[in-house]
C-alpha cells in the first residue's frame, strides 16, 4: 500500500458510510475483481460507496493523497479502467436505486445501476430507454461513452435520452448538470466518458416500450446475407432494431446441434412496433437467407437485453477493437465473412450495431459523441477462457481491424476501445476533441480522472 492505515482511518474511513476494503481483508480478493479477467490488479483501497457523500469523500481523498482513482460501475470496462494498482477504486455498485415518474416518462437512476436494474424498474410502467445489450453492463460507463442498444434507431443513444446528471468533479464539487445549468459539463458527459467526474445519478427520458418481438435468427456466414441485411436496415421502420452478429453457432436448442460451433451470422431483432405487424417482420428477416434456426417471439423488452448474458459472464478474457462505417461497404462485408470464418471461440462475437434513425437527428456538435453520420458501429471482441488464449488471439483481432480500416471512418466508439487505443482518442471525438480538452483543463487540470480513454488536459 502507498498510504498508511492511520491515514485511511482519519482521512477517509471516518467520512464514509460505505465500506473500505484493503489488502489483507477477507473480502479483498473478491472486491478487486472486474468483468474482464485480463486485469488482475491490486488497489491500495477499495471504497464501496453508498451515497454521493461517499463519492465526494473518496474523490477528495484520492486527490489529496495523489493516488490513482479508478471509478467502477458495472465493471465492464474492457481496458480495465474500473481498477488500478496501488490506488483507489471507487466502487458504485451499492448505489443502485431507480425511481420512475411514469407521468413525466422519466427515470432517476443511481450511478452504480446496471441496465437490468433500469429495465426492471421502467418495464413495470410500460416504459424503456436505450440501454446495453448485456443486462449486467453498468449504466454509467455505457451512457457517458454514448450508449448503443436495441432501441437506438427509434429512441437515440442512451446519452441522447439524458435529461440531467449529478456529477462530482475533481475538486470535490457536487453539481447538477442540465442543458441550462453547467451545460458545458452536460454536453461533455454525453459521450466524453469518465473524463470529467463521477456521475452519481442520471435522469433519463423514457419511451412507451413494453413488449417487443425479439430474438435471434441464424444464417450461413455469407456475404449475400449481410448485404441483404444492409438493405433491410436502410429501408426499415426505425422501430426495428436489428443487430448483426458474426461468429460461431451457440449451443442453443433452436439451432441444430451439428451447427454448434460452426461459422455463421445472425440478426438479433427488436421490433417495438405493433404485434399485428410481427409476421411481416419475421418474413422480412427470414428473407435474408437460408434460416438455420431462430427464436423470434413476443417478449418483455427487458428480456432482449439478457440474451447475451450467459454467453459472456464475468470472468472471461477479452480484447476489443471498434470502428464506425458509413453504410456497410462491400469491403467491410467481405472482411466480416473472411475473419468471421476464423472466429476463435463461441464467446467471440463480432457485433454490428445500426446507429442511424434517431441517432442521426442529433448534430455532431450537439453532444461529445460526434459520429452522427455513421450508420454502423462494429465491435470486434475475441473472448476466451484463459489469459494465454486471449493473448494468442490479439493478432487475429488486429488483422481483422486492419482489414476493416479502408472501409471505416477515422475513429471508433470509445466503449469498444481497448487499453492500447489511447492514440485514437482524438479521432474518436473528431471536431469535438479541442472543446473537450478545453473543458478538461478547466474542470480537471490535474487529470485526476485519467483512468479512462483519456482526454489529457
Amino acid at each position: 500500500m502507498t498510504t498508511s492505515t492511520a491515514t485511511l482511518d482519519h482521512r477517509l474511513t471516518d467520512r464514509l458510510r460505505g465500506d473500505v476494503v484493503v489488502p489483507g481483508d477477507p473480502a479483498y480478493d473478491e472486491a478487486r475483481k472486474v468483468y474482464n479477467a485480463m486485469h488482475d490488479k491490486r488497489p491500495a483501497v477499495i471504497v464501496r460507496a453508498v451515497d454521493a457523500g461517499d463519492v465526494v469523500a473518496t474523490v477528495d481523498f484520492a486527490r489529496e493523497q495523489g493516488l490513482p482513482l479508478a471509478v467502477r460501475g458495472g465493471s465492464h470496462s474492457v481496458p480495465g479502467h474500473g481498477t488500478c494498482d496501488d490506488g483507489v477504486v471507487l466502487d458504485l455498485g451499492r448505489m443502485r436505486g431507480v425511481r420512475v415518474d411514469p407521468g413525466a416518462r422519466t427515470a432517476w437512476v443511481e450511478g452504480g445501476c446496471t441496465w437490468a436494474d433500469v429495465d426492471h424498474a421502467t418495464h413495470a410502467f410500460g416504459l424503456a430507454t436505450t440501454g446495453g445489450v448485456v443486462s449486467t453492463t453498468g449504466v454509467g460507463g455505457l451512457t457517458t461513452g454514448g450508449g448503443m442498444g436495441h432501441l437506438a434507431r427509434r429512441c437515440g443513444l442512451a446519452c441522447d435520452n439524458l435529461l440531467s446528471v449529478d456529477l462530482v468533479t475533481a475538486d470535490g464539487s457536487f453539481l447538477t448538470c442540465t442543458d441550462d445549468q453547467h451545460s458545458d459539463l452536460m454536453w461533455a458527459v454525453r459521450g466524453g466518458g469518465g473524463n470529467f467526474g463521477v456521475v452519481t445519478s442520471f435522469a433519463f427520458r423514457l419511451h412507451p416500450v413494453a413488449d417487443i418481438l425479439g430474438g435471434p435468427t441464424f444464417f450461413p456466414l455469407d456475404a449475400d446475407v449481410i448485404r441483404r441485411y444492409r438493405e433491410l436496415v436502410a429501408e426499415a421502420d426505425e422501430r426495428l432494431g436489428a443487430v448483426l452478429v458474426v461468429g460461431l453457432g451457440p449451443p442453443v436448442p433452436f439451432l441444430p446441434e451439428h451447427r454448434h460451433g460452426r461459422p455463421m451470422c445472425g440478426v438479433v431483432t427488436c421490433w417495438s412496433g405493433p404485434p399485428d405487424e410481427d409476421d411481416g417482420i419475421r418474413d422480412r428477416v427470414a428473407a435474408l437467407g437460408p434460416v438455420l434456426g431462430r427464436h423470434l417471439e413476443r417478449m418483455p423488452y427487458p428480456v432482449i437485453n439478457t440474451l447475451f448474458d450467459e454467453l459472456v459472464p464475468a470472468g472471461l478474457y477479452h480484447y476489443w477493437k471498434g470502428s464506425f462505417t458509413k453504410g456497410l461497404p462491400d469491403g467491410a462485408v467481405d472482411a466480416l465473412v473472411e475473419y468471421g470464418a476464423t472466429t476463435p471461440s463461441i464467446q467471440s462475437v463480432t457485433v454490428v450495431f445500426p446507429v442511424d434513425g434517431a441517432c442521426h437527428r442529433v448534430g455532431p456538435a450537439e453532444t461529445a459523441f460526434s459520429y452522427r453520420d455513421a450508420d454502423y458501429s462494429v465491435a470486434l471482441s475475441p473472448t476466451l477462457t484463459t489469459r494465454e488464449e486471449c493473448e494468442g488471439r490479439k493478432d487475429w483481432v488486429r488483422a481483422f481491424h486492419r482489414a476493416l480500416e479502408p472501409h471505416s471512418m477515422g475513429g471508433g466508439y470509445v466503449n469498444f476501445m481497448d487499453g492500447d487505443d489511447q492514440d485514437r482518442v482524438r479521432a474518436n471525438y473528431r471536431a469535438n476533441y479541442d472543446r473537450l480538452r478545453d473543458l478538461k483543463r478547466r474542470h480537471d487540470p490535474g487529470n485526476l480522472f485519467r483512468l479512462n480513454h483519456n482526454i489529457a488536459p
